[in-house]
């Protein structure tokens, strides 16, 4: 009888991100409804673990290796191409579903866009192939400004590399100057800003990057 009585174990989602709760709550907010469309409910048959990294994406490998351990169906990494490395890295077993504005294919995520690969699949916005359109439409707003500050997360190399390079290709195109600032924290965004006064920047370029799009 007590064996018949037992309720057997909820699937186990894990939600691995790069930044904090409160700034990827919109998100999560979707994931949920997303889950709920499919038929799963949070806590009626479903179960979802989060780990969120707050920007120190240096303790991203222990929380994925942490969702492994725990024995999650299922991997949804975002908030980084940082996250999702990690995950793969912790297993190459358990499904991961990412998000990323990078090219996966580039940034060594899947093999292929409709034959991803492996264990690991997700959804591009391909958000950095707009760095150049979006400086052009910065300078048609503002075209007296010829100092361009270009704020960029050292933490995400994949993102802010090819920012840089985009930002700095459109750059010469309009000649304008770009001065490339860093900033992987709150207090460094600050700085970042300081910096940008000091160089006399005439406006502020947002590389398309999770932490940074979440301290807008």
């Amino acid at each position: 009888m007590a064996a018949g009585a037992q309720q057997p174990a909820l699937p186990v989602v894990g939600a691995l991100h790069g930044v904090s709760a409160v700034e990827w709550s919109r998100y999560i907010a979707g994931l949920r409804n997303g889950l709920s469309e499919s038929g799963f409910v949070e806590r009626r048959n479903v179960t979802i673990e989060f780990r969120w990294a707050e920007g120190q994406f240096d303790r991203l490998p222990g929380l994925a290796a942490d969702l492994v351990g725990r024995k999650v169906a299922v991997i949804v990494a975002g908030g980084s191409v940082v996250a999702v490395r990690a995950a793969m890295e912790a297993t190459q077993t358990i499904p991961i579903v990412f998000t990323t504005a990078v090219d996966p294919i580039a940034a060594g995520l899947v093999a292929s866009l409709n034959r991803p690969g492996g264990n690991v699949t997700g959804i591009t916005t391909f958000g950095i192939a707009l760095a150049q359109k979006r400086l052009e439409l910065m300078h048609e707003v503002i075209p007296t400004a010829a100092k361009v500050a270009l704020l960029v997360n050292p933490n995400n190399a994949v993102v802010s590399q090819n920012d840089i390079q985009d930002v700095q290709t459109a750059a010469q195109r309009l000649g304008l100057e770009v001065i490339v600032l860093k900033a992987g924290s709150a207090s460094e965004i600050e700085k970042a800003f300081s910096t940008a006064v000091q160089e006399r920047a005439n406006a502020l370029f947002l590389s398309n990057e999770a932490f940074l799009v979440s301290q807008r």
